[in-house]
Formats: structure tokens, sequence, C-alpha cells
């Protein structure tokens, strides 16, 4: 029997510096409107040449992710500037509402922290730590923190080890984050909801970061339920 096997090919270089980047763009590690350092820079950290960052980088932009000004360098581009969200798209002609959306957002964020409660390793419960205290100091600041909180959730996708998972997150979480931000702006504005928030995602941390599938699905499921109950009583 004739097995049609394909040979293996060796991941190109730009193509291991774009995975790294768009990480780090999707993790907020790269904030939307902040400069990348040079490419030469780039190059030196990566241990990389100069082509293999520029490749990654053409690519970053014409995903959207980053632009480049002439005379100023490249930059992560904010959400609102980002081409037309598909997310967006879809509800435009259904009479979707923001309850439908965070009842959406339940189901797939659930399922998130399952599965990142099966598969996190260190690194990943480093980036949950690390955005729920980002998040305090941007409360204690007098900022919202929602670019904290995107980078908690994204950190959970990541940790899924789901490719497809990620890439979703991210579509719907520029859209939560951008296209209904008036709305999401009432729920930050109240402090005791951003301490209860805090709390919530302390809990969903420690058990992704116990290995506990069944009670990270329940920490979530109780997440989405409070914004999902705070938005219902806005009626």
């Amino acid at each position: 029997m004739k097995i049609p096997l394909q040979p293996i090919k060796p991941k190109k270089v730009s193509d291991q510096v774009f995975d790294q980047l768009r990480e780090l763009i999707f993790r907020e590690e790269f904030k939307p409107g902040e400069q990348l350092i040079p490419e030469r820079e780039l190059a030196e950290a990566l241990g990389v040449s100069r082509t293999s960052v520029r490749n990654a980088i053409n690519k970053l932009v014409v995903m959207g992710l980053l632009e480049q000004k002439q005379g100023q360098g490249t930059f992560v581009k904010k959400p609102e500037k980002r081409p037309r969200n598909p997310l967006e798209v879809a509800m435009q002609p259904q009479e979707a509402s923001l309850q439908h959306l965070l009842e959406f957002r339940m189901g797939m964020e659930c399922n998130a922290a399952y599965w990142a409660a099966k598969r996190a390793v260190d690194k990943d419960l480093r980036f949950l730590e690390k955005s729920i205290d980002e998040m305090k100091v941007e409360v204690a600041s007098g900022r919202l923190g929602t670019e904290a909180d995107v980078a908690f959730h994204m950190a959970i996708a990541y940790a899924t080890k789901n490719p497809i998972h990620v890439q979703l997150m991210r579509q719907f979480y520029d859209f939560l984050f951008v296209g209904i931000k008036e709305n999401l702006a009432h729920l930050y504005e109240d402090h005791n909801n951003i301490e209860e928030i805090l709390k919530q995602h302390t809990a969903i941390s420690r058990a992704i970061g116990a290995h506990q599938p069944e009670q990270a699905f329940e920490a979530m499921h109780r997440h989405i339920s409070f914004v999902l109950d705070f938005f219902k009583t806005r009626r």
C-alpha cells in the first residue's frame, strides 16, 4: 500500500519571528499604538537576520496588526484602525444584542478555561499573574484596566494550545473592547465591579494553575455570568 507521506519542511526563520511577534501583540506585551523597536535591535535580540525580521513585519502589516509610518517607524495598530472585524460584519444584519455576544462568550471562554487548566505550562501561568498585577496597577491609577483584562483572557487562550481558539479570541476582544466600549465603560467605572472582577480573575488563575479543569470552567462561568447579569439589570 502506497502511503501519501510528504517530506517534512523546516519552518522558515521569518515565520518563527512572525509567530513570536504576533504572540507578543496578542498578549498585549506590545501595546496598541506602541512603537516597535528598530529592525536591527529586533534582529539582534532574536538572533536572526534583518531580512527575516523585515519579512515577518511585512506579514504583520498585511494582517493589519502593525502599521508603518514614513519617517517614524513601525507601530502596533489600535483595534479601531484595523480592517473591519469579521465579528462586526457577522452581527450587523442580525438582531444580535450585547446579551447574545456575552452568551457566546460564556461558551467560548468556559471551554478555554477548561482546556487551559489541562495544558497550561509555567509560561502561561506567569502571563496570567502578570495581567492580574497590571490590572491592579491600572485601576489604582484611575484607569479602567481593559487592556490588562484583554491580556488575561488572551493568556488563557494561549494556554489552551489551540491556535484556532487564539485567533477567534483576538477577533472577539478587538470587537468587545472597541466596538461596544461605551457599554463596557459602565461596568468598569464602578470600583466595586472592578474589585469583584479581580477576585474572579484570581479564582480562574488559581484553578488553571492547579490544573483543575472543572473548577476553572466553573470559575469562568461565574465570571461571565457576573458580567451578563450586570448588563441585564441595566435594561
